[in-house]
C-alpha cells in the first residue's frame, strides 16, 4: 500500500485556467495539463524568486518533492510553448488555506472542470 500523499498548500487558484496560442481554434489544439500545485511551484520559484527550501516549506512538502513538482511543471509549460499546445490548469493534490485536506476539486488529480475565477476553487 503506498504512503498517503501529504497535503500540498497553495495560496489560491489561477487567474485563468486555460492559455492557448492566438489565432488557432481550441478544437484544433493539443492540450497539456498543469496541476494546481505545479502552478504554485512555478509561482513561488519563478515569480516570487524563493529558494527551493523556503518554497517547499510554503507548500508543506520536502525540498525534493518541491523540486520534482517544479521540474514537471516547467517541462509541461516548455512543451506547450515550443509545440504550440494549449495549457489547461486543473486538478492535482492540494489544499487551500482554511479548506479541508484536499481543497475543493483538488482530490487526487481529479480537479473540477469549467471556469474558475480568482479564488473560486
Amino acid at each position: 500500500m503506498p504512503r498517503p500523499r501529504k497535503a500540498r498548500f497553495v495560496q489560491g487558484g489561477p487567474m485563468a485556467n486555460v492559455f492557448r496560442p492566438r489565432g488557432i481554434p481550441a478544437r484544433d489544439l493539443e492540450e497539456v495539463v498543469v496541476p494546481i500545485e505545479g502552478l504554485e511551484a512555478l509561482r513561488l520559484s519563478d515569480l516570487e524568486k524563493l529558494d527551493q527550501e523556503t518554497a517547499a516549506a510554503h507548500m508543506n512538502v520536502s525540498r525534493q518533492t518541491f523540486g520534482r513538482v517544479l521540474a514537471e511543471a516547467r517541462q509541461i509549460v516548455a512543451e506547450a510553448l515550443v509545440m504550440g499546445k494549449m495549457i489547461r490548469i486543473q486538478g492535482g493534490s492540494y489544499t487551500l488555506p482554511g479548506v479541508g485536506r484536499w481543497g475543493k476539486g483538488g482530490r487526487r488529480g481529479r480537479g473540477r472542470r469549467g471556469r474558475h475565477g480568482p479564488g473560486s476553487f
